[in-house]
């Protein structure tokens, strides 16, 4: 019985330490300013901070996101690692968040706009670009949709080479203004020095339509082994993770837990 237990017993210290062998990680293969083939993204610069201090390296699997694939992609061990889920993300173990912004305002400098809420008397007379995801406009849509300016709103996709075009479509003045997801907003605004303001959305529109998050990785429900050697990891390097994100122009809201409900 001790003999068969102490195999049992090795066998899973091995698997443990094999896990480890690699930071097997599943990015989207066109998408700045998160991550590309070529990992110029910032998610590709933080992954590589945490394998360099787990004494590893970084293993891809490109694949975007979409319907199934924690089912198909994580839960079949073809990466370990998914970058940039929101901390309440349900279908996986969440490390720690590693930054949080919000969606922003984005308009014009010359224009003298300052946006500051949805409830802006201007807005009912601009036109507006919102992000689509997955067929679906992104979260801004909806609190725009409540008062009433569906007819105001033009979509944009949010991935591959189209994600920029909502950013020109602003300089451009295809539309008045736009609501970008931060870290879109922050990396592709510096291409247009002074030319672009960002201001942020407030973090809920009630009555709790989130529009702040924080953002962490996520990992297999039973790999807390690994969700904990990454949480480690994200603490020691909090610091250079920062410098990282600011480099590539993303807005950064002080680290807090997740709320589900406004006023919380």
């Amino acid at each position: 019985m001790c003999s068969r237990f102490l195999r049992l017993l090795l066998l899973t210290l091995a698997l443990s330490l094999s896990s480890f062998a690699q930071l097997r990680v599943c990015a989207d293969p066109d998408n700045l300013p998160f991550s590309n083939r070529a990992q110029r993204g910032f998610e590709n610069q933080i992954a590589q901070v945490l394998a360099r201090a787990m004494h590893t390296n970084v293993q891809y699997t490109w694949q975007r996101m979409g319907r199934g694939f924690v089912r198909e992609i994580l839960n079949k061990h073809r990466c370990d690692v998914l970058l940039g889920i929101p901390q309440n993300f349900p279908a996986v173990l969440t490390t720690a968040p590693y930054y949080r912004s919000s969606y922003m305002f984005v308009t014009r400098k010359g224009d003298g706009l300052r946006l500051a809420s949805f409830d802006e008397p201007q807005l009912k007379r601009m036109k507006i670009g919102v992000q689509v995801l997955s067929e679906e406009y992104a979260p801004p849509a909806q609190a725009l949709g409540r008062r009433g300016l569906i007819a105001n709103l033009v979509g944009f996709k949010t991935t591959g080479s189209d994600t920029r075009s909502i950013v020109d479509a602003v300089v451009r003045k295809k539309v008045d203004a736009a609501v970008v997801w931060g870290p879109s907003a922050g990396y592709f605004a510096k291409r247009f020095p002074n030319q672009l303001q960002l201001s942020p959305t407030p973090a809920f529109d009630p009555p709790g339509l989130p529009l702040a998050f924080s953002i962490s990785m996520g990992v297999r429900k039973t790999d807390t082994a690994l969700r904990d050697r990454l949480n480690q990891q994200l603490r020691e390097h909090r610091s250079e993770i920062e410098r990282i994100l600011r480099s590539y122009g993303v807005p950064l809201l002080p680290l807090a837990t997740e709320r589900t409900k406004a006023g919380e």
